[in-house]
């Protein structure tokens, strides 16, 4: 393949029939690869590490990991359908310049996982470079935005690379722990408590949704004909697997080690293995998987940047120079968050995971019941890149729903910086998501029956009415 063939042209624009390629299959190659990887370890560990015991967390995580990978994979169904990134999608339920309201959170999130993901990675490279964390998390953001801006072809083969390596990896590792470890003791102390049960559901849950708003960037260069059920199915046992694989070893790890672990999450996953070249290795292993995830942060942050500009200047295309710039920008700021966080990395991150949640599920809601329930799959591709069209600027009805679903997640909300006042009479359990999907997905439905909220509805474009509509010819 020539260079320029591995470079990507695409931004923010429908990918045409001729250029798609692939099967569904890769969409289990990348989440598997992507999730192999030690910051899904330490988010296994919280459950441990703030109360749970080992039985009854490995079933929450199991749980969360499900139900928020089905929601995950339900996005990713859309990419091949439409051959759009998926936060471009959101102006058809907000607007063209409305959805920038739900895009500003999403690029939030996108410096905060870089950040946290490159405190793990950043560790992983000073030692494979004998330098300091510092240094360290420079070099790893700067391969990130290099890898980031090649694109499309590179991060699929990327995720190929670490689903294999990672998963020997992981193979090794958990013999090493279960060779060290009395493991049917730990299986024994098995107590349940509901409201640290529920803190694992939501840790894996929102572990899972926080994919959401960029799932679909990396299913829409499928083929159009390609199966709806089968890129579902595969992005969701890609997700799962790989997310619950490493979370159990986190359980694991951290109901045996305690504080050596905590003092020192990946000095600890690699001496479990060894020292010497093996030591190297699972140092590479842990920036490998951490530069898979880090590299879709860094390219779905750069696509919600420029979906976001464009709802106001009407950009559609976007050459080599603007793509590293915008990537940069990503780079820069989520680099300069994980130097001032290193140190107080496990508390952040939890409360950083739980409250990324209360911002997307509302989204998910409203995004996933417009497109299967309300448009029923069909878009009016054009219109989504006119705010004179028929989804307009702004989306008064769908951002005030937005905005219910925010206010009703609170009182139910548990974090380090702020309690909901109905949380204590729920022993304590963190319910939020829950309330974050269902109360926005009733009411947009309940509107859009109405036809006050129904961007998707009425007429849609005839096959072959326009060249870049969904309903485009298949070649």
């Amino acid at each position: 393949m020539a260079a320029e063939d591995l470079v990507e042209r695409r931004s923010i624009d429908v990918v045409p029939d001729d250029e798609r390629h692939g099967t569904a299959f890769s969409q289990f190659t990348l989440w598997l690869g992507a999730n192999l990887q030690i910051t899904a370890v330490v988010t296994g560990a919280l459950a441990v590490v703030f109360g749970g015991d080992v039985v009854w967390s490995l079933a929450g995580l199991v749980l969360g990991n499900l139900l928020g990978g089905a929601v995950m994979a339900l996005h990713s169904a859309q990419g091949p359908k439409l051959g759009l990134p998926q936060m471009i999608q959101s102006r058809a339920q907000f607007g063209v310049k409305g959805a920038v309201v739900p895009l500003l959170l999403v690029i939030l999130m996108y410096v905060g996982f870089f950040a946290s993901g490159s405190v793990l990675a950043g560790q992983a490279t000073a030692e494979l470079t004998h330098t300091d964390d510092t240094t360290g998390i420079v070099l790893f953001a700067a391969v990130t935005a290099v890898m980031a801006a090649v694109g499309y072809r590179v991060i699929h083969a990327l995720g190929r690379v670490a689903s294999v390596i990672c998963a020997l990896a992981f193979v090794y590792l958990g013999v090493r722990l279960v060779d060290r470890v009395d493991v049917s003791a730990l299986l024994g102390d098995a107590r349940f408590d509901l409201p640290m049960f529920l803190l694992a559901v939501s840790l894996s849950a929102s572990w899972q949704l926080a994919f959401g708003p960029y799932v679909a960037d990396y299913s829409r260069y499928l083929p159009r004909t390609t199966s709806a059920k089968a890129t579902f199915w595969w992005t969701l046992s890609g997700s799962a697997i790989g997310s619950q694989w490493s979370m159990t070893f986190g359980v694991l790890v951290a109901a045996s080690a305690g504080d050596a672990f905590l003092d020192n999450q990946v000095g600890y996953v690699v001496g479990l293995g060894g020292t010497g070249l093996i030591a190297s290795f699972l140092y590479f292993v842990i920036a490998l998987g951490k530069l898979t995830i880090n590299v879709l942060n860094t390219y779905g942050g750069f696509m919600s940047m420029v979906t976001s500009i464009s709802g106001f200047r009407g950009l559609k295309v976007l050459g080599p120079r603007g793509r590293s710039a915008y990537i940069a920008v990503i780079m820069v700021a989520g680099t300069a968050v994980a130097l001032l966080g290193k140190d107080s990395f496990l508390t952040s991150f939890k409360d950083f995971l739980l409250f990324l949640l209360t911002f997307f599920t509302p989204w998910s809601a409203i995004n996933l019941v417009d497109y299967y329930l309300i448009s029923r799959e069909r878009y009016d591709i054009p219109a989504l890149f006119d705010p004179h069209g028929r989804y307009g600027a702004w989306r008064p009805d769908a951002l005030a729903v937005y905005g219910i679903g925010l206010l009703a997640q609170l009182p139910f909300l548990v974090t380090h910086f702020y309690t909901g006042p109905l949380v204590e009479p729920l022993g304590g359990a963190d319910i939020s998501w829950i309330v974050g999907l269902v109360v926005p997905a009733v009411l947009y439905w309940t509107l859009a029956g109405r036809g006050a909220v129904a961007p998707g509805d009425g007429p849609q474009p005839e096959r072959g009415a326009s060249p870049s509509a969904d309903e485009a010819p298949a070649p």
